[in-house]
Parts: C-alpha cells; structure tokens; sequence
C-alpha cells in the first residue's frame, strides 16, 4: 500500500442561497485556493475527481460544466461520482494506489437553493415501495429519532443539547452558516424541532492528495489516511434497526479506527439524532472531540459536507491540533452509506 495523505484543503463560505454564483463561480476560489497551498498548478495534478448530483441541479451532467472551474486545458485525467465529494476522495485514494497518479485533486459542490432538497432526495429512495410514497428526508430521519427515544437511547432534550454543542463550535469556523445560539425551535417533524435539521445551503470544497515524499514536500504536516472504507446498509429501511448502523461499524473496523484511541472525530450527521447512532457504532466516548468545526448542522452543502468532515479533520492535523482523527461521511436516507477514514500525523503512533 502506498501512503497517501491530504495535503491540503479548502471551502467556501456556506450560505443559503447563492442565486448570483453559478457552480463554476461557487468552484473557482475554492479551487485556486487549495491548489495555492500546495503551490501546484492544474497540468502537475495527476488526476482530478469530482463529487456532485444533477439532481440538485435539475439537469443532466451538469458536473462537465463545472469542469470549466478546473480548466478544459491542458487535457486532464479525471472521473466523477454521482455521491459527496468523500466517495470522490475515496477513488482518487484508489488510483493513487495503483500507482497511476502521485497526486489527485478532489472537489465537490452542492447548490441546495434553488429546489425544495425534501422532495428532491426523495428520488434516492427504493422506487417501488419507498420512493411512490414520497416520505421526505425529514420526516424519514423523524422515524429514526423516534426509534431512538422508544429504545430509551436518547430524548428530545438531549438532542437539543447535541444541535448547541455543535453549533457552539462553529463560533469559531468562518465558514460555518449556522453558529452561536440558536434555539430548539417548534416540531418540523416530531420528535425532531427545526434545531435538530440541518440548515439549507450552498457550498463547495476541495482537497489535495499526494503521495510519500511528494505529500512531505508539499505540507509540512501532512495528513496521512490510515485507513478508508465504506459500506452500504440495505435499501429497504423496513429491514433495518435504524438505531444502529452495522455499516459505519464496519467501514471503521476495516479503516483501522478500533486499533488505536483517536482525539477527534468529524461525524456527517445532518441530524441530531444521528450523532446518537453513529457515537455507538464508532464507540466514541466523552474523551474524544467530536465536529470541532461544527459540523454538517453549522453547514451542510449537499454532496460537500462529507468532502468536508475529512478536510477538516486534516485541517486540524495540519495545525498540530490533533494526531490521530476519525472523519465521516454519509449518504442516502437514515445514514444508508457510510464511509470512515482514519487519519494520522507524521509518526502520530510513535
């Protein structure tokens, strides 16, 4: 196995709406930014992957067109998945691995604004039972906290306390769109109060990755990813115990997360309550610092945020302030697909 760390990383401001900014402008300062760190220019990265879904934008490949943020030319070798830009990181890690690039960009974009995103992440449902119903994403992560109070792993009050420590620490995350003092709310769905969901945004990340000594010339801490996984529950959510999540579990068993303690996790949990399952599944206790930056409830740029919580977990590596972090990312209704990576400093378990 080669090591492949993220070298560097950066986001734009999270907003509700950008009607001004197409994804080429939401893209472009994101990009020059992140390839400013490592002083590389587009023609040195050895492949290029993107994260997006055109059903946020209602139209076809609408991802080539944010190709025009990177640059039609030179001609480059990159790919793109229909997923969070964290899936996009997880196959340049692959080609990576087969030896074919040393270094890899991987960015992602979601513009929530301009559709209702409850109805549009409908069509991710099963289409036969599930998705002719129209259940929205809401009222689906509701049936999820419910089983969760019913299974006495948690109540309304303590999800409340989850949605203000996560926005308390995005006081000090200049990206974040949701920070500070920010109240329970009335029931949007009940159990879950508009404090427990996820704002409604727009928003764009990107990373770099490079290889051995590549990576050490280009950071001078770099992240080095331990261990990456994912895995998928079944799709039918009348099969599965929504107050656990096997496939996280499992993903962070074969990412190497069980093998030694890590200090700091950044979980994708758009909703209070699942902070609850995935803290269980990845046995997480009160020592370790969970979405310092907020997480996906101070900002949750759809098909972004995952992108986002292994950037900022790096981030906080790059900076010295952690050694050994856990970064998550999901997909698909009540934490369907879920991938765990596991990030180190240099010589962290020394």
């Amino acid at each position: 196995m080669r090591d492949v760390a993220i070298v560097a990383f950066a986001q734009s401001v999270h907003r509700r709406r950008t009607d001004e900014l197409s994804e080429v402008d939401l893209l472009m300062p994101v990009l020059h930014e992140v390839l400013g760190a490592t002083g590389l220019k587009a023609n040195e990265i050895g492949f290029t992957c993107s994260g997006s879904a055109d059903y946020l934008a209602g139209r076809a490949f609408s991802f080539t067109m944010a190709l025009d943020g990177v640059g039609a030319h030179p001609p480059i070798s990159e790919s793109h998945v229909e997923m969070d830009g964290a899936w996009a990181l997880y196959e340049a890690w692959v080609k990576i691995q087969t030896g074919e690039a040393d270094t890899a960009l991987v960015y992602s974009y979601g513009k929530s604004s301009p559709g209702r995103v409850r109805d549009v992440l409908t069509r991710q449902l099963d289409p036969y039972y599930l998705a002719p119903l129209w259940p929205d994403s809401v009222a689906l992560a509701a049936l999820q906290a419910q089983a969760l109070i019913d299974a006495g792993d948690t109540d309304e009050g303590a999800l409340a306390e989850i949605g203000a420590r996560n926005r308390t620490a995005a006081v000090d995350n200049p990206y974040a769109q949701l920070t500070g003092d920010v109240p329970a709310g009335d029931h949007l769905v009940h159990p879950l109060r508009t404090g427990d969901c996820p704002p409604i945004g727009d928003g764009a990340a990107a990373v770099v990755l490079a290889t051995g000594d590549t990576a050490r010339a280009l950071c001078e801490r770099p992240a080095w990813i331990r261990g990456i996984d994912h895995r998928i529950e079944a799709h039918s959510l009348g099969v599965r115990d929504l107050t656990d999540s096997p496939s996280a579990r499992l993903a962070a068993e074969h990412a190497g997360a069980f093998e030694r303690p890590v200090d700091t996790a950044e979980l994708h949990a758009p909703f209070t309550s699942q902070e609850v399952v995935l803290r269980k599944a990845l046995g997480l206790g009160d020592e370790v610092r969970v979405n310092p930056s907020g997480g996906a409830l101070a900002a949750n740029p759809i098909m972004a945020a995952g992108l986002i919580r292994l950037g900022e977990a790096a981030a906080r590596i790059h900076r010295g302030e952690s050694d050994r972090a856990l970064a998550h990312a999901t997909s698909g209704p009540c934490l369907q697909q879920n991938l765990v990576a596991v990030l180190e400093g240099e010589n962290a378990h020394e």
